[in-house]
């Protein structure tokens, strides 16, 4: 926030702030400290409320607002882990498979909540539940 604000860059220094009061306001409501994971997952829940925003303000024609929220999606991905690429992610998948046993689509639920704890802010979480799904089906 203070490398922001010595740069005057408004939209950067808005973003963190942001950031900051979402993540202060879960440690009060949950009276918690937050953990690495926790605030990952406030950060990528943002970025997904960016995207979603985006979707509607393009379909409104409101292409200004919708550049302000791409902005804030950069920002917002600036403090999160590198993606793993397609191999990394069928390698985890594979041997989270291995690992639990799962043998068909009734397993799905298994897979995934080992997937999550280790791709957490990695990977798109959707697009894994699909390679899950067709791995399992196959």
């Amino acid at each position: 926030m203070k490398a922001a604000m010595r740069a005057r860059d408004g939209a950067r220094l808005s973003t963190v702030r942001l950031l900051l009061a979402a993540m202060k306001q879960k440690e009060v409501d949950e009276r918690v400290e937050l953990s690495d994971a926790d605030v990952l997952a406030i950060i990528e829940k943002m970025v997904k409320q960016r995207r979603e925003s985006i979707a509607q303000f393009e379909k409104a024609a409101r292409a200004d607002l919708a550049d302000k929220e791409k902005a804030e999606i950069a920002v917002l991905s600036g403090y999160l882990p590198q993606k793993l690429g397609e191999a990394e992610i069928q390698g985890e998948i594979n041997s989270v498979i291995s690992e639990t046993g799962a043998a068909g689509p009734k397993d799905m639920g298994k897979v995934m909540a080992a997937l999550k704890a280790r791709l957490a802010g990695r990977a798109d979480m959707a697009a894994v539940s699909a390679l899950v799904k067709a791995r399992l089906a196959g």
